[in-house]
C-alpha cells in the first residue's frame, strides 16, 4: 500500500494494520456494523489482500493446464475459473482465480501466496513460451459483498447491467479511468471485485459508499468468511493438506488430462473419503483459539485450529479446523486449549444461535 492510499484510508476512517504481512484496514470504527453490512446490505473491503499475475505468451494456456487442477483450455476470454496449484503430493501451494483475456490470463491469487506459486511455476518453465508478470497498473482494490452488492456496483459505475456468470469478468470507465469488474465473492455470495490503477481506489471507494454501500475492514471479512467456511490458501490450506481436505473440490477436474499433483489427488477420489477435513468448531467460553492450536479428544490430539473469530451471527467463538474422520460429525465433543467445543458442519448458517438455542 503506498503512502498515498495509506492516507486517503485513513482520512476515510480506516483503522490500518497488518493482515498476513500485508497493510490493511483492519476496521472503519464498527467492525459488528461492517459485518452486518455484509449480511444484510452491502459493504465495500480494500482488496490489497489479492495480487495479480499476468501469464502472457503463446504457451500460457498449455503451462497453466499442466499447472493447475481445473481444465484451463476451454476458457474463453471474459471468463474465469476456481482452481488450486498443486506440488508434486497433491498439496496445496495455493487456491486462484483464472481470469482469460485474448492475449492473457491473470492468476488472481491471495497476496501471501504469490510468491511461493511464481516460485513453483517458475521451476517448470523450461523452453515454455510464457512470461509472469505483477499488474500494479491494475490491482484487486475493491471487494463487495452482500444481497445489495451488484446494486450498488451499478449505481457508483453507471451501469445497466453486468456480467451475469460467477467469475465473468469485463472492463468499463470510471471517471475516464480503466476499472474492472469481476463477479465474485469471499463468501460465496453475491460478491463484485473491482479492479484498476491504485490511484482510483479512493474515489472509486467514495462512489461505492454514496451508493450505499458500508466501508469495512479485515476483521469483518474474516469473520464472514469463516462462517461461510471459506478457506484460505496459506491460513486453512497449505503444503500440509491435500486439496479434497479443505472442502473446496470446485478448484478440480476429474476429467481434463495430466496435472501436477493429478495422481494423488485420483487416488484419494477413488478411494472415496479423505482421513481429515476442513470442519467447523462452534467453542465454549470468549477465547479465541491461536492458529494451530491442537484439536484433542480423549486425551488424544484429532486435529488442529487453522481459524477463529467471534461470530455475530452465533453469539459465540467459532473456528475452522482440520480434524480427523472419526470425529469430524457435527455435534462431536472435543476441547481445544483446554476449552470445550463442538464440531459443526459447514457453512456455519447452518448452525442454531445461542438465541435460538435458549428460546
Amino acid at each position: 500500500m503506498s503512502d498515498d492510499v495509506e492516507r486517503e484510508l485513513t482520512a476515510r476512517g480506516a483503522v490500518l494494520a497488518p493482515y498476513e504481512g500485508v497493510l490493511l484496514p483492519n476496521d472503519f470504527g464498527d467492525a459488528d456494523r461492517e459485518w452486518r453490512a455484509a449480511r444484510e446490505g452491502a459493504a465495500v473491503f480494500v482488496a490489497g489482500y489479492r495480487q495479480w499475475i499476468a501469464a502472457s505468451g503463446d504457451d500460457r494456456v498449455t503451462f497453466l493446464q499442466g499447472m493447475l487442477s481445473n481444465d484451463v483450455k476451454p476458457l474463453a476470454p471474459g471468463h474465469g475459473l476456481y482452481a488450486a496449484q498443486l506440488d508434486q503430493t497433491g498439496k496445496v501451494i495455493t487456491d486462484l482465480r483464472l481470469y482469460a483475456e485474448a492475449d492473457r490470463l491473470i492468476l488472481d491469487v491471495v497476496a501471501w501466496r504469490v510468491a511461493a506459486m511464481r516460485e513453483r511455476l517458475e521451476k517448470f518453465l523450461v523452453a515454455d513460451d510464457v512470461e509472469l508478470t505483477p499488474l500494479d497498473d491494475e490491482a484487486p482494490l475493491l471487494q463487495l459483498e452482500g444481497p445489495m452488492a451488484t446494486a450498488v456496483v451499478r449505481e457508483a459505475l453507471g451501469l445497466d447491467v453486468l456480467p451475469s456468470q460467477p467469475l465473468a469478468h469485463a472492463r468499463v470507465a470510471f471517471k475516464g479511468a480503466p476499472v474492472r469488474i469481476v463477479m465474485a465473492s469471499e463468501v460465496e455470495r453475491g460478491g463484485v471485485l473491482l479492479a484498476g490503477a491504485p490511484a482510483t481506489l479512493a474515489a472509486l471507494l467514495d462512489a461505492c459508499r454514496e451508493a450505499g454501500a458500508v466501508p469495512a475492514g479485515m476483521r469483518a471479512l474474516d469473520t464472514l468468511r469463516i462462517e461461510a467456511g471459506v478457506a484460505w490458501a496459506g491460513l486453512d490450506m497449505d503444503e500440509t493438506t491435500l486439496i479434497m481436505e479443505t472442502g473446496r473440490e470446485a478448484a478440480v477436474s476429474f476429467r481434463k488430462g495430466c496435472y501436477l499433483g493429478q495422481e494423488v489427488v485420483e487416488r484419494v477420489a477413488s478411494r472415496g473419503h479423505v482421513n481429515r477435513r476442513l470442519s467447523g468448531l462452534l467453542i465454549e467460553g470468549d477465547a479465541l483459539p491461536a492458529r494451530r492450536t491442537a484439536v484433542v479428544a480423549d486425551g488424544r490430539e484429532v486435529g488442529y485450529v487453522t481459524s477463529a473469530a467471534r461470530s455475530p451471527l452465533l453469539g459465540r467463538p467459532i473456528a475452522l479446523a482440520i480434524i480427523h474422520r472419526k470425529h469430524w460429525d457435527p455435534g462431536e465433543r472435543v476441547q481445544v486449549g483446554g476449552v470445550e467445543a463442538t464440531v459443526a458442519a459447514l457453512p456455519f448458517d447452518r448452525v442454531p444461535s445461542e438465541e435460538d438455542e435458549t428460546a
